[in-house]
């Protein structure tokens, strides 16, 4: 199937291609129902809409936020979203993803505490309350590079990604080394608290180290094998985390539910059923973080960036093209999370990747929160084209048309070369200068 270009006029036009794809994307009538509170445990959100974890490569050398960082923070604080999910940030130097990922440390922890405190201010000041601060505790595993330079530490040889990024049998982390990291996802709770999060998420998505483990079929020891196994680093960390939740600090997680792979390299599929996504294992960690850890919330996406990108955030312009129209991807990231939601009802769910839709993406969130689909929604790729975009749904009604991201894969580019990133098309006076360095490095 070739691969389409957004060219909607209307939101008719797009109902009409997903008839004729035989997918089902929720839509509502209006934007209403994205303004209601939205309450877990003892936390409560002014808004259902929130900002997805995006990196922005621009930490200081130390993994302190710059100038440059407290800027793309405080813009989406302004815009109005009831929370900010922070990009990842490293539980240990070797698990940077670039020289320049933020990571937070007790060298560092003074300038955190700043930091925070700015973001919630600004939020106060411009709509009268603090968003709640998710801090995003990551290991980079497959896509280390400490140094700006490739430094894999992976759970077992996938030759898909390895097409990708090169690695050895030398790079497979020992089963004593994941235990160590238990306790670090430890450290980093207690520093988030300490630093002014809300909350912390032992993040297990993407393709990142505690992802990759929940397909580790094929690894012996500790780590690998069985359910229990593939899921016990997420699982003893979440509980090293949750020493340091009362009511003031909730532990929650970004799980990925689909790699886009099939068995044994891929989590959310199963033996002889190719990619299709089978979600029973999903479905089953979802419901143990649920029953077995008291974690009230938690966010679910899909796919690789890096490997799979047309899964976790569909495009118009990228590395390959794929051989599914991006109206698939839209579809099978919602209804799949709606699946989930559906199977652990208690389960508070925050969905991902609506921004693919443009201007049509907020009453595709408010539809998929009016189907039970999900309760809340966190957007990408839209917070660096548009961090009002918040603001303008709720004063409005609607997204403002002519500022929304037009998934063109810049900010892609970027972040992979290691560079500052943002939106090169609505942003062009800080990021146009990044993009053009990377043009004249890839020429």
């Amino acid at each position: 199937m070739s691969h389409e270009k957004f060219n909607y006029k209307s939101l008719e036009d797009i109902r009409t291609k997903a008839d004729e794809l035989g997918v089902h994307l929720p839509f509502a009538e209006d934007t209403s129902v994205l303004k209601e509170k939205l309450t877990f445990g003892s936390v409560t959100l002014q808004n259902r809409l929130g900002i997805a974890p995006m990196e922005g490569a621009d930490g200081l050398p130390n993994g302190s936020p710059s100038d440059l960082t407290l800027r793309r923070y405080v813009r989406e604080a302004v815009g109005g979203s009831g929370l900010i999910w922070f990009e990842a940030i490293s539980i240990v130097p070797e698990g940077r993803s670039s020289a320049h990922q933020l990571m937070l440390t007790r060298d560092n922890l003074e300038d955190y505490k700043k930091f925070t405190e700015a973001v919630k201010e600004a939020g106060r000041k411009a709509n009268g309350f603090a968003p709640y601060l998710v801090m995003q505790a990551n290991h980079s595993g497959r896509y280390s590079n400490p140094d700006g330079k490739p430094a894999p530490l992976i759970a077992y040889r996938h030759p898909y990604n390895e097409k990708l990024r090169k690695a050895d049998d030398s790079c497979i982390v020992t089963d004593d080394y994941l235990k160590s990291l238990e306790e670090k996802f430890g450290e980093a709770s207690l520093l988030a608290k300490e630093a002014g999060f809300d909350a912390v998420d032992i993040k297990s998505c993407h393709g990142y180290l505690l992802a990759e483990l929940n397909s580790a079929y094929n690894r012996p020891g500790e780590y690998g094998g069985s359910f229990e196994n593939r899921t016990r680093l997420l699982r003893n960390g979440i509980a090293a985390a949750k020493a340091h939740e009362d009511e003031s600090f909730l532990v929650t997680a970004r799980i990925g539910i689909f790699d886009g792979y099939a068995y044994p390299y891929g989590f959310g599929v199963s033996e002889g059923n190719g990619i299709n996504p089978d979600l029973q294992e999903p479905i089953r960690l979802i419901r143990s973080l649920y029953e077995d850890y008291k974690i009230p919330m938690v966010n679910l996406t899909m796919g690789n960036p890096y490997a799979t990108t047309h899964v976790t955030r569909p495009y118009d312009i990228g590395k390959y093209i794929p051989d599914e129209h991006p109206l698939f991807g839209v579809a099978r990231m919602i209804n799949g999370i709606g699946q989930v939601k559906k199977a652990v009802p208690g389960m508070v769910i925050s969905a991902s990747g609506p921004s693919y839709l443009r201007q049509y993406s907020d009453l595709f969130a408010a539809g998929a929160i009016e189907e039970g689909l999900c309760d809340h929604l966190l957007f990408g790729r839209m917070s660096f084209a548009d961090p009002e975009f918040p603001k303008q749904i709720f004063e409005t009604g609607r997204i403002d048309p002519k500022k929304t991201c037009v998934a063109c894969g810049k900010c892609g580019d970027l972040i992979r070369a290691g560079k500052a990133t943002g939106c090169v098309v609505r942003d062009t006076d800080i990021y146009l200068k990044y993009y053009r360095e990377y043009m004249e490095e890839n020429k």
